[in-house]
């Protein structure tokens, strides 16, 4: 019995780069372009209609951006996964397109098959963000003034433990290197992982990352 194949939408407002990305993406057996969509608003409209497993949503498009899109998108609760695509790494929307509930963000000149791995990361539940950008993302969240970061009720019921877990996830550290760091089992880290989304309502490892800085677990640091 062939595996189901992961559902994808394309979101740009360029149709030769939609175009490209369908041809790659539908050559591959795993993976199956369900729709184009050259707007936010077209993208809200097509999630409902053709129920992808994941959508690569750009950032700046006319009308609703992609920013306003993965929010309305994943304010539903069996939304999909998010991957934004952008053309620069120090793109300004970084920040907001995590918080709106991206499940990744990556550059548009990745490489055809490191994109593909990205869409599978994404479909899989995982969580993906390039090196680049999560040094970008820990920039914004230190540049953001106080008020903005949650309670540290947050983090009540959260163990010792499972701090140390969520502070090196907020720091952007792996799953490998966070077992090196506390020299922990694979298994063990993942159990620590899961409890976290659990406890703290994260819909991912990007979510983490976002928790860690907003509630000031993870202070300012030098990038």
């Amino acid at each position: 019995m062939a595996e189901a194949q992961v559902r994808v939408l394309i979101v740009d407002d360029q149709a030769l780069l939609r175009g490209s990305l369908r041809v790659l993406i539908d050559t591959e057996p795993d993976l199956i372009v369900v729709g184009e969509a050259g707007s936010g608003a077209e993208a809200v409209n097509l999630v409902c209609s053709e129920g992808p497993d994941v959508v690569l949503m750009d950032v700046r498009m006319p009308g609703m951006d992609g920013i306003e899109a993965t929010r309305k998108i994943t304010a539903h609760k069996h939304a999909p996964r998010i991957l934004v695509l952008t053309t620069f790494d120090l793109d300004e929307y970084l920040y907001s397109a995590l918080r709106a509930g991206a499940s990744g963000f990556l550059l548009k000149d990745t490489p055809p098959a490191q994109l593909l791995d990205a869409i599978r990361v994404v479909a899989s539940g995982e969580a993906l963000l390039a090196p680049t950008v999560t040094r970008r993302l820990i920039a914004e969240f230190v540049r953001h003034p106080e008020p903005t970061r949650r309670p540290a009720r947050t983090l009540v019921g959260i163990t010792d433990r499972e701090r140390e877990v969520l502070t090196l996830i907020a720091l952007g550290l792996c799953n490998s290197e966070i077992e090196r760091h506390l020299h922990l089992s694979r298994g063990t880290v993942k159990t620590h992982i899961g409890r976290l989304l659990a406890k703290l309502g994260a819909r991912d490892r990007a979510q983490l990352v976002i928790v860690g800085y907003e509630t000031g677990l993870v202070g300012a640091i030098s990038t």
